[in-house]
C-alpha cells in the first residue's frame, strides 16, 4: 500500500492565495490585530451605550476600571498562545512523512476549547455588573470568532 502525502487544498479565490502565500505566523498576527479593534470597538460602543466597564477578576475583592484600549491588549496579550500553536501546527503539519494531518482542524478544535474555557473570567467575576459581564463575554466571542477561521483557513494551506 503506497503512502499518501497529506492534501492540501488549493486556493479558490483572491483572498485564499493571498492567505496561502503568506507565512502562518503573519496572517496569525493580523487576525490577532484585527480582532483586537473589533473586540476593543464593540467596548467602546458598549461604553457610548452607558455600560460601565468596571470589573474584577477572580479572587480580587474590588472592581477597577478597564482602561481604554484594555480590551484590545488583552486580547492581543492572550493571543499570543494561539499564534504559537498555529505556527507549531503548521511546522508538525510539514514534516517529512508523518506530519500531522489536519492543522486546521486541530487548531480550530484547540482554540475553540480555549475561547469557551476563557468564558469563565468574564462568567464568574465577582463585584462585576451583569452588563459588564455581557460585554466581556461577547468580546471573547468575537476576538474568537475573526482570529479562529481565518486561522485555521490558513492552516488547510499547509
Amino acid at each position: 500500500m503506497a503512502a499518501t502525502a497529506p492534501q492540501s487544498h488549493s486556493p479558490s479565490s483572491p483572498s485564499a492565495a493571498w492567505l496561502a502565500a503568506r507565512p502562518v505566523w503573519l496572517v496569525a498576527v493580523l487576525a490577532t490585530l484585527a480582532a483586537a479593534v473589533v473586540a476593543e470597538s464593540f467596548t467602546l460602543l458598549a461604553r457610548g451605550a452607558g455600560v460601565e466597564m468596571v470589573a474584577a477578576g477572580i479572587g480580587e475583592d474590588e472592581a477597577t476600571a478597564i482602561p481604554v484600549g484594555g480590551v484590545a491588549r488583552s486580547v492581543v496579550l492572550w493571543s499570543l498562545g494561539g499564534i504559537a500553536l498555529a505556527v507549531l501546527l503548521a511546522h508538525l503539519a510539514r514534516r517529512a512523512g508523518r506530519g500531522l494531518r489536519r492543522p486546521a482542524r486541530v487548531f480550530a478544535a484547540c482554540a475553540g476549547a480555549f475561547t469557551v474555557l476563557s468564558l469563565a473570567g468574564p462568567g464568574f467575576a465577582p463585584h462585576t455588573a451583569d452588563t459588564t459581564q455581557a460585554v466581556l463575554v461577547c468580546t471573547h466571542l468575537l476576538a474568537g470568532g475573526v482570529v479562529i477561521p481565518v486561522v485555521a483557513r490558513r492552516l488547510s494551506f499547509v
